[in-house]
C-alpha cells in the first residue's frame, strides 16, 4: 500500500455518532451522546494522480458548531499529520501525527487540557463503520483515558 489510500475508507458522506466524556481527566465515567454529518473527500491531486490528503468538513448541530479535519500524507516519511479547527475555539489545534499498521491507525501528539500539558492519541479503525477514538494521558503515555468515540455510518445519498 502506497500510503497515499489510507483514508480511502472515509471518503464520502456520514452520520457520526458521538460518545464523549462529560469531563476529561479527572476520573468522570459519565458520557454524554450526539449526532453529527461528515463530508470527506480528497484534496491536493498530484501529476501522477495520487492526492496528498483529504478534507473532512463536520456539522454538529446539537453543539451548535462545526469543524474541520485536514489529513496530510507525507510519503517520504510514511506519516500522515491530522490537523483540526471548529468554531468553538477557532485555531488549529497542534497535528496528529502517526501512521497505519496491520490494519489500524494510529497518532500521537501533544496538547494542553485544563492547563495542563497531555499526551493525545488518536486511534481509527477503518472498514464499512469506522470508528475514531482519542484518549489523553498525563504521564506520558504510560496510561490513557478515552475521552471521546466516533463511530462512522454511511449516509444515503439526499440525506445530509
Amino acid at each position: 500500500m502506497s500510503g497515499f489510500d489510507d483514508f480511502d475508507f472515509l471518503i464520502g458522506d456520514w452520520t457520526v455518532t458521538n460518545q464523549r466524556l462529560r469531563e476529561r481527566l479527572v476520573g468522570s465515567s459519565e458520557w454524554e451522546t450526539f449526532d453529527a454529518f461528515s463530508r470527506v473527500e480528497k484534496v491536493m491531486q498530484a501529476p501522477d494522480g495520487t492526492f496528498g490528503g483529504n478534507l473532512d468538513q463536520m456539522a454538529v448541530p446539537e453543539r451548535g458548531f462545526t469543524g474541520m479535519t485536514l489529513r496530510l500524507y507525507n510519503p517520504g516519511t510514511g506519516l500522515w499529520s491530522i490537523y483540526w479547527s471548529d468554531t468553538k475555539s477557532h485555531r488549529l489545534f497542534p497535528p496528529m501525527v502517526g501512521r497505519f499498521e496491520e490494519g489500524r491507525g494510529e497518532f500521537f501528539g501533544d496538547d494542553v487540557e485544563g492547563g495542563v500539558p497531555v499526551r493525545v492519541r488518536f486511534l481509527w479503525t477503518p472498514g464499512e463503520s469506522p470508528r475514531w477514538e482519542q484518549a489523553m494521558s498525563r504521564d506520558g503515555g504510560e496510561t490513557w483515558e478515552v475521552n471521546w468515540v466516533m463511530r462512522f455510518g454511511k449516509t444515503p445519498p439526499g440525506h445530509r
